[in-house]
């Protein structure tokens, strides 16, 4: 999709906390335009996360595969990470991520045309 829109994706996964962390230190470094995360269950626990993703200057897309406000029992329910995001896109499996890469693109342009 990525190639189609005429855009750069770069990718990153980890299942330790400390390097999505640095990872998201370095983004803001290197002026990325934006950022589309799933933080998984970091989105509920970990304030290191959201103090990185709070440096940034730039649209973050928080996504999840499944929709997360329809999680019942013990699962919280307050995402740390949410009054961050610029919008959040869940519930679609992995079409989460491919609409989450249309609405930066579109963020991005709204930006250039000065309706950001």
């Amino acid at each position: 999709l990525a190639r189609e829109l005429g855009c750069t994706v770069e990718t990153f996964q980890t299942n330790h906390e400390g390097e999505l962390v640095e990872r998201i230190h370095r983004a803001h470094e290197e002026k990325i335009d934006a950022v589309i995360i799933n933080a998984g269950a970091w989105t509920y626990y970990s304030y290191a996360l959201r103090d990185a993703l709070a440096i940034l200057k730039v649209p973050i897309i928080d996504v999840h595969m499944s929709n997360i406000h329809a999680r019942r029992g013990d699962f919280p329910d307050h995402s740390l990470i949410a009054s961050l995001a610029t919008g959040q896109i869940c519930g679609f499996r992995v079409h989460s991520y491919l609409l989450a890469l249309r609405a930066a693109l579109e963020l991005l342009k709204d930006e250039e045309r000065g309706k950001g």
